[in-house]
């Protein structure tokens, strides 16, 4: 069996210093793959970095929501430059972040629809952040016709018309190890309802550390805790989660 981590971000200085063990301990406990998302223009060659040197990592480019302030003349033609590398398999994480607002919000609204367009021009999918912007994430990806590059929405937490609505446009709808958390049952519910083959697994490394390990620093081989809450919250084989979101994943970053 093999699982897949559709999202980490293993260029933090949180694996600075043991980068190496966190991988190997990955591939050993059976992650074919690891997609390591670099948020900001610091990132991204370390991103690409730690892509080249493993066979079964791979890059994800793009501005987070954050960030979104601080593009400027050269960002998005070292964006596409970089993005041209066979080991990039998406553009993001992109989107909207209304929680934390630390980009104006439009700023971040025109940052999101600028890097759509960047991802359909260079024929990659996106990876989407939304937070507390589910309305205004939806209208983005329609008016924008996102469905022309598809995607994954990352760490999602809308409700299940939201998850519908993307899935509707060929988006799938990313579980992260929130989905062990106690007080996740709503979350847990929208789970059960959106099918199997719309879904994917991810750590968010370092963050959003499932159960048992909640407090500790994240990492790519506890993706195996959240496909076991999956599983279980389907009603399902955790063999049948392992290989269905593996395929997802495969299709999704084009490796299919």
């Amino acid at each position: 069996m093999m699982l897949v981590d559709s999202h980490a971000h293993l260029e933090m200085p949180d694996f600075k210093r043991d980068l190496e063990q966190v991988i190997q301990r990955a591939k050993e406990s059976g992650v074919g793959y690891i997609f390591t998302v670099g948020t900001e223009k610091k990132d991204w060659q370390r991103a690409l970095e730690i892509a080249d040197s493993h066979a079964f990592v791979y890059a994800i480019l793009g501005v987070h929501p954050h960030h979104a302030k601080e593009i400027e003349d050269q960002t998005y033609p070292t964006l596409r430059r970089l993005c041209q590398n066979g080991k990039v398999k998406a553009c993001g994480e992109m989107g909207l972040d209304f929680y934390r607002n630390l980009s104006p919000r439009d700023i971040q609204l025109k940052r999101f629809r600028e890097q759509i367009g960047l991802a359909k021009e260079l024929g990659l999918p996106i990876v989407v952040h939304d937070r507390e912007a589910h309305q205004e994430t939806l209208e983005i990806l329609r008016s924008e016709k996102a469905e022309e590059c598809g995607g994954i929405i990352h760490c999602f937490s809308g409700d299940y018309e939201m998850a519908k609505a993307c899935m509707g446009m060929g988006f799938y709808i990313s579980v992260p190890g929130s989905i062990t958390f106690k007080n996740a049952e709503g979350f847990r519910e929208i789970v059960k309802r959106i099918p199997l083959e719309s879904l994917l697994v991810e750590t968010d490394a370092p963050f959003l550390t499932p159960d048992p390990f909640r407090g500790k620093r994240n990492e790519p081989s506890y993706v195996w805790y959240t496909a076991q809450k999956v599983a279980e919250v389907k009603k399902v084989s955790f063999e049948s989660v392992a290989e269905i979101t593996t395929e997802n994943a495969l299709r999704v970053y084009r490796l299919r």
